[in-house]
C-alpha cells in the first residue's frame, strides 16, 4: 500500500522474534517461567530483551545458562539496566509496579530493533509466539501497536466505570501483552491534548504524565490508553484469548475467543500465581515451573495439569477447564509431531 513501511527480511534484527520484559523486585522466578514457556513452544528463534535491576542481572545470566543446550540454542538474551530518557527517573520507577514504566521507553532504547512483543512478567505462553508475531503482517498503514481490550463487557469494565482520564474505545486496553512496530513508533508524530502539531513518542511521554498523573491509577497502562484515545488509528486490537486474565472468568466466562479456541496467552495479574484465589491460574504456573525441560510434554506437563484442574472445579474459572486446556493441548501435539515424528522420519530415511 502507498506509504506503508516494508519489513526488509534480510535485516539482522528481524531474524528472530524480539521479546521484551521488565523485571524488578521479586520478579526473577516469574520472569524465568514466562521465558521458559516462550522457549518451550516457539518455532522461530527468540531474542530476549530483559530490563532488570543491577542486582538481578547475574541471577538471570546464571539461571538461563543452566537450561539444556537443546533450548539455549533457540534464543539469545540481552540484559539491560533500568533507564528513563526523559523526566524524573525516580517518578517513572515508582509509577504503578516497580519499573513497569520502562516499557514506555523501549522504542527509544532499542533503536536497532524493528518490532517486538512486550509482556509483563506474569504472562505464560500456551502456544507459539510465532502465531501472535504474524499479527504484525496484519497491521494497516497507520497501525503501530497491538493490545487486547481491558474488558469485553463495558458494563463491568474498570475504565468504563471508574476512569478519570481519556481511554481507548469503550472499555480501554490492557498493556500486559503489547506487540509494537518500533520503527513506526519512532517515526510518527502523535496527536495529543497539549501541542496541536503533534509530538514524537519520546517528546510526549513526560508532559503527558505531568498532565494526567493525578488522575491515573494503573500507571503506564493508563498513559498508553490516553495516547491511543487521541490516536485510535494507530492501534490494532487483538482478541482476549491473547491476554487472558482472571477477570475473564472470575465473574463468569466472558471471553468468547477463549471459549472457542482456548487461551493462547495467560496473564496472571492480581498475584494469582502466588495465592489460592484463582487455583486454575496457579496450577498452570506451577506445572510449567516444575516441568523438566527435556521430559515428555504430555506425561510431565499436560497430564499433571489435568490432575491439578480436578481440584479447581469449585471455582468459576475451574468450571471451564477446556478454555485453559484446549490450546495448550493443540500446541503440545504440534511440538510432539515436530520433535518426535519428524525426527523419526528423518532417521528412517537414512
Amino acid at each position: 500500500k502507498p506509504g506503508e513501511q516494508k519489513h526488509p527480511k534480510e535485516s539482522p534484527s528481524l531474524q528472530c522474534m524480539h521479546l521484551a520484559v521488565v523485571a524488578c523486585g521479586d520478579r526473577l522466578e516469574e520472569t524465568l517461567i514466562m521465558l521458559k514457556s516462550a522457549v518451550l513452544f516457539s518455532n522461530r528463534r527468540l531474542c530476549f530483551h530483559i530490563f532488570a535491576e543491577d542486582s538481578l542481572k547475574p541471577e538471570f545470566e546464571k539461571k538461563l545458562k543452566e537450561w539444556p543446550s537443546s533450548y539455549t540454542k533457540k534464543f539469545e538474551s540481552n540484559i539491560y539496566p533500568i533507564t528513563f530518557s526523559v523526566g524524573n527517573a525516580q517518578e517513572w520507577k515508582k509509577l504503578f509496579k516497580p519499573c513497569a514504566a520502562q516499557r514506555l521507553f523501549l522504542p527509544v532504547i532499542l533503536k536497532d530493533v524493528d518490532s517486538l512483543l512486550y509482556v509483563d512478567t506474569d504472562v505464560l505462553f500456551l502456544r507459539p509466539i510465532d502465531d501472535l508475531w504474524h499479527v504484525l503482517e496484519e497491521f494497516n498503514s497507520t497501525q503501530l501497536a497491538a493490545m487486547a481490550p481491558e474488558h469485553e463487557l463495558p458494563r463491568i469494565g474498570w475504565y468504563s466505570r471508574f476512569a478519570r482520564h481519556p481511554f481507548y474505545g469503550t472499555a480501554g486496553v490492557n498493556s500486559g501483552v503489547m506487540l509494537m512496530n518500533l520503527t513506526r513508533i519512532r517515526s510518527t508524530r502523535f496527536k495529543n491534548s497539549m501541542i496541536p502539531g503533534g509530538l514524537t513518542w519520546e517528546e510526549m511521554l513526560y508532559p503527558l504524565y505531568q498532565k494526567y498523573k493525578n488522575y491515573i491509577t494503573w500507571g503506564d497502562q493508563d498513559l498508553l490508553n490516553i495516547i491511543f484515545y487521541f490516536n485510535p488509528e494507530c492501534l490494532y486490537v487483538f482478541p482476549c484469548q491473547w491476554n487472558y486474565r482472571p477477570d475473564h472468568c472470575m465473574y463468569g466466562s466472558n471471553c468468547r475467543g477463549a471459549e472457542e479456541e482456548g487461551v493462547s496467552i495467560l496473564h496472571g495479574n492480581r498475584g494469582v500465581y502466588h495465592d489460592d484465589k484463582q487455583p486454575t491460574f496457579k496450577a498452570l504456573y506451577e506445572v510449567i515451573r516444575d516441568f523438566p525441560f527435556e521430559d515428555n510434554l504430555f506425561q510431565s506437563l499436560y497430564y499433571p495439569l489435568q490432575s491439578k484442574f480436578l481440584d479447581t472445579v469449585h471455582t468459576l474459572c475451574g468450571r471451564i477447564p477446556q478454555v485453559f486446556l484446549k490450546q495448550i493441548e493443540k500446541t503440545m501435539k504440534k511440538v510432539y509431531e515436530n520433535r518426535v515424528i519428524v525426527y523419526l522420519g528423518a532417521n528412517h530415511r537414512y
